[in-house]
């Protein structure tokens, strides 16, 4: 469940980064939090992030998708596509995110769609749509990142493939 699949990247994203030295697939493998949540990132651009997460594993006492499980996937797809949108000049700081649950999931995966609202120099808003396999809506969330410019230890801590 820890392992990270390999995540579709534009070219001259992977270019760009690989000149910093820094480790695309451990900057965006949803971070540990993730990982132990057991998201997999699948696809990731500045246009679109699609990833996917177990039911299981990620439920309340009621045996359903915990709506803070729902916040992870979103607020982890949302920042992949606003730090996407930033380049490598830039991190993304989540500073406003809403979720709106409409339906429970009690199994197999849930699979979160990130496409953005705004992208401009400073914040970055993107939608969240969370479904279940069956392709029904269990979510609407909405993510407001802030861009702010990277410090020099931010690009060390990214190059050692622990990104916070």
């Amino acid at each position: 469940m820890g392992e990270q699949q390999h995540v579709k990247f534009p070219k001259e994203v992977i270019d760009e980064y690989a000149a910093l030295g820094v480790d695309l697939q451990a900057l965006f493998s949803a971070g540990h939090l993730g990982t132990r949540m057991g998201v997999q990132i699948l696809e990731a651009s500045a246009d679109r992030v699609v990833g996917t997460m177990p039911v299981e594993g990620n439920t309340q006492p009621y045996g359903l998708l915990h709506g803070g499980a729902s916040a992870v996937l979103a607020e982890t797809l949302g920042s992949i596509g606003s730090m996407l949108h930033g380049g490598t000049s830039k991190i993304a700081v989540g500073v406003d995110l809403n979720c709106t649950h409409h339906r429970g999931a009690r199994s197999g995966l849930v699979t979160g769609v990130a496409t953005p609202l705004h992208r401009g120099r400073s914040t970055a808003t993107y939608e969240i749509v969370i479904s279940d396999e069956e392709g029904r809506r269990v979510c609407s969330a909405r993510l407001t990142c802030m861009l702010r410019d990277v410090n020099r230890g931010d690009t060390e801590r990214f190059s050692g493939g622990t990104a916070t």
